[in-house]
């Protein structure tokens, strides 16, 4: 399986954007050490922010392509689509229920077996989850105090389109987030613009 590997703090300061959610990450960023700082062409800002959106979710190119093929092939936004393809998946989505402190983790975890969706064992990062699919830490993997406690250290940090049981260690996608509550800070405008040439 394919996945970003480059080091991670130095990968936030070249995209002028803490992308990871690590504290740390824009410790060492002065000005100058991000292509934002320098003069960009149209077409360089547009890149910019692809590289930024995919470095988020940690996805490579070709299956970020596939994604914006879907999303422009979709009833909504193009914009707003590759977005909620994105939030959608499962790595991601185990990571916003607070099972693991990066998507990194998540995808390991994922990997692992350590989830059920909807009482079925899914190990496969992209899976997408519809509206309604509960994901549930495995009986055998609630042993592993990292996971237990990445958990519940995490409540009150839960965004409003998932519902969280700390009893159970279950997650819900309750319903589909809005553009707003996506706690990403990305102009996806400019990934459709690149995408339409």
């Amino acid at each position: 399986m394919a996945k970003m590997m480059e080091p991670r703090f130095k990968m936030c300061r070249r995209l002028g954007l803490n992308v990871i959610g690590h504290p740390k990450a824009m410790e060492r960023a002065f000005k100058g050490t991000s292509r934002a700082d320098k003069k960009l062409s149209d077409y360089g800002t547009q890149l910019l922010e692809k590289q930024r959106l995919r470095a988020y979710y940690g996805v490579m190119e070709k299956q970020f392509a596939r994604y914006v093929e879907k999303a422009f092939n979709s009833k909504e936004q193009p914009g707003e689509a590759l977005l909620m393809i994105l939030e959608s998946r499962l790595d991601n989505m185990v990571y916003r229920m607070g099972f693991a402190n990066s998507i990194r983790q998540a995808r390991q975890m994922v990997n692992h077996g350590h989830f059920l969706v909807n009482g079925e064992k899914v190990n496969i990062p992209s899976f997408r989850l519809k509206v309604g699919d509960e994901v549930v830490l495995r009986e055998k993997s609630r042993k592993t105090e990292m996971f237990t406690n990445n958990f519940i250290n995490n409540i009150g940090n839960e965004v409003p389109y998932i519902s969280k049981d700390e009893n159970s260690f279950k997650g819900i996608f309750i319903r589909k987030p809005k553009r707003e509550e996506l706690p990403i800070i990305i102009q996806e405008q400019l990934i459709v613009e690149f995408y339409s040439k």
